[in-house]
């Protein structure tokens, strides 16, 4: 979601969350990073923040409390960036290319947030999952609306179903980083390196622009 243009939006959450919990957060993130996995101990987060594991109950309730906010912090993030790429003076099509590159490369920065996503839809609770709808899921379809009817109003796109271009994109994003496991031991494959998310990036843009962009538009 975040891309070159976006780079001087917003790039962190506003302050005002507890520095402890800011730091149990910060941790959570490095050890899914180096671990490339979700399944992080609450003693190890612990030990990395350099705080008692029994803060991590009183600032988030549980462990899922806390991968909960974890995901809410980095979704607020890309959501801000979301609305400082639909307001630039561009095109809906440029608008829509850097959106494909940023949100492949937001699923880059934080490898972590589609199994975090995929865990809290449909392995916590259904308060958590409701949760990750309303601050992840329903900006970013509310977004991709807003953005495909602006290009079919300038006459650059052709009409999209909003709910089928969010399906494919994040699930093209999400079989890159969550199913490249199952590719990995199927084909021998390596990791998604920098160089593999160019190439996907420009590879979707591709995919994406050739079956929304009408003819003879930018």
């Amino acid at each position: 979601m975040a891309s070159e243009l976006t780079s001087n939006a917003p790039n962190r959450v506003p302050a005002g969350r507890n520095a402890t919990a800011e730091k149990l957060l910060v941790a959570a993130s490095e050890l899914m990073i180096a671990r490339s996995s979700i399944e992080v101990s609450l003693s190890d987060i612990a030990q990395r923040s350099g705080a008692n594991s029994a803060l991590v109950k009183y600032h988030f309730g549980n462990k899922d409390g806390l991968l909960l906010a974890l995901l809410a912090r980095d979704a607020a993030t890309e959501v801000t960036n979301l609305e400082y790429l639909l307001a630039q003076p561009i095109s809906p099509t440029a608008k829509l290319k850097l959106h494909i590159g940023g949100i492949i490369r937001a699923y880059h920065r934080f490898p972590y947030m589609n199994r975090l996503i995929h865990y809290l839809l449909h392995e916590s609770t259904q308060e958590a999952a409701d949760d990750v709808s309303e601050f992840f899921v329903a900006p970013l379809l509310d977004f991709q609306r807003r953005l495909l009817e602006e290009g079919r109003k300038a006459g650059e796109f052709r009409e999209v179903d909003p709910v089928l271009f969010y399906t494919s994109l994040i699930g093209a994003c999400d079989h890159l980083f969550f199913g490249r496991h199952a590719m990995s031991r199927a084909i021998g494959i390596g990791p998604v390196t920098d160089e593999v998310c160019r190439q996907y990036v420009a590879h979707m843009e591709a995919m994406v622009c050739g079956g929304i962009i009408k003819a003879n538009s930018e």
